[in-house]
């Protein structure tokens, strides 16, 4: 138990630190597509790469290469996550993932409600529809992590399963609702591939190597399929071996997933928000930010995810269908509930999947960073205010003397 404990709080310092680095990255991006540097900005991610092997070519700017390819190892992580925590963490048994399940269902309609409601009568707007419906862990974890050790183990436990299984409903969504035209002989060969993965795991297979090897040839399929190429890293993700090795004691997907967070946490995400988070601000109007797209994914960032997780965690609790976890107070579930507002990183990717043009992608991110830079303030303001009521609460009790 000691040992779950210790890992649990390395993942969430690492994540804490990753949170203040993508802040970093995301106001390094808007300065530099607002000041003289916004030329050598864009011109750098519309550098086009290529990458030919033989027949086979893929060409891409610099910008496609960071949300398909980079992105496609933060999802192979979110898998690994996904997995562990579903076969032995928080989501192991109903008791434990009742709750923070229900919590994020309805972080994931709330918004969704707002968002439609808004630009119903534009069918080309609606098609951003999940923008506001993901919630950016590392941003919330980094905002939680300024409370220091006055917040509770178990509200940290308890946000972190919500964001896993938003990350699950996100990934759900993408493969769904945000494809292109298909190829079907590139899903056959990538549904290969997968096959041979689950084959590999069965047979009891535990080096990593040919695990990637074959994620890597999946990633290429499914990047030609017309689907996005980011699933095959969840896919990947999902037959690594949990089982650990006779030689070494260690299992592959603990391996990996502990390898990973470094590269994820202080590379890949900086590079994809300093890439992505770049709108330009020069000429914006009071009117562009009642625009239907940003105010539907301002607001449901702000509002819609905080009605939605406290509202169907008080349901589910009043209703006897799950338990408030031991130590923890309403109020504090309520400043969880708005840092899970905090949409950034997920709610950009959706939203690069859903428009096209530059217009479009700054209202996207207008949106974004009104609903999370006001949900992440109001949730520090709240849950500092819940933290100092415990404090008194805990000062005020009398101390028994040991006899």
């Amino acid at each position: 138990m000691t040992k779950v404990v210790s890992r649990i709080q390395d993942f969430l310092r690492l994540e804490s630190a990753a949170g203040l680095i993508l802040m970093a990255a995301a106001l390094f991006a808007i300065a530099a597509n607002n000041t003289i540097l916004s030329h050598w900005y864009g011109a750098l991610l519309s550098t086009p790469v290529a990458v030919q092997l033989g027949a086979l070519e893929i060409a891409k700017p610099l910008l496609l290469w960071i949300n398909d390819g980079l992105m496609a190892v933060f999802f192979f992580l979110v898998g690994l996550e996904i997995k562990r925590e579903v076969l032995e963490g928080e989501l192991s048994s109903f008791d434990k993932a009742v709750l923070p399940m229900l919590a994020a269902i309805g972080g994931m309609a709330g918004p969704a409600f707002i968002y439609v409601a808004l630009n119903w009568a534009d069918p080309e707007t609606l098609r951003g529809w999940a923008i506001p419906a993901a919630t950016d862990i590392a941003f919330a974890l980094g905002i939680l992590a300024l409370l220091g050790t006055r917040v509770p183990v178990a509200l940290k436990i308890f946000l972190l399963a919500i964001a896993i299984i938003d990350d699950l409903g996100a990934i759900l969504i993408i493969a769904l609702f945000y494809t292109d035209q298909l190829s079907l002989n590139a899903l056959g060969l990538a549904a290969a591939g997968f096959a041979a993965l689950i084959l590999m795991n069965r047979l009891g297979v535990k080096r990593i190597a040919p695990f990637v090897l074959v994620g890597v040839f999946m990633w290429v399929c499914v990047l030609k399929s017309g689907v996005h190429a980011t699933l095959a890293g969840v896919l990947t993700a999902l037959a690594i071996p949990l089982a650990a090795r006779a030689e070494t004691g260690q299992s592959p997907l603990h391996k990996l997933e502990h390898g990973l967070h470094p590269w994820v946490a202080f590379l890949i995400l900086p590079v994809f928000a300093f890439a992505n988070a770049g709108v330009d601000l020069r000429g914006v109007s009071l009117e562009a930010l009642a625009g239907p797209v940003p105010l539907g994914i301002a607001l449901g960032l702000f509002v819609g995810k905080q009605l939605g997780v406290f509202g169907l965690t008080y349901g589910a609790v009043r209703l006897g269908l799950a338990r408030l976890p031991s130590g923890i107070s309403w109020l504090q579930i309520y400043g969880v509930a708005c840092l899970t507002g905090v949409g950034f990183t997920m709610s950009l990717f959706i939203g690069g999947l859903a428009f096209d043009s530059a217009a479009q992608l700054d209202q996207v991110r207008l949106g974004v960073l009104m609903g999370s830079v006001a949900s992440g303030m109001l949730g520090f303001t709240i849950l500092r205010l819940a933290c100092r009521a415990e404090e008194k609460i805990s000062s005020s009790r009398p101390v028994s003397n040991p006899v």
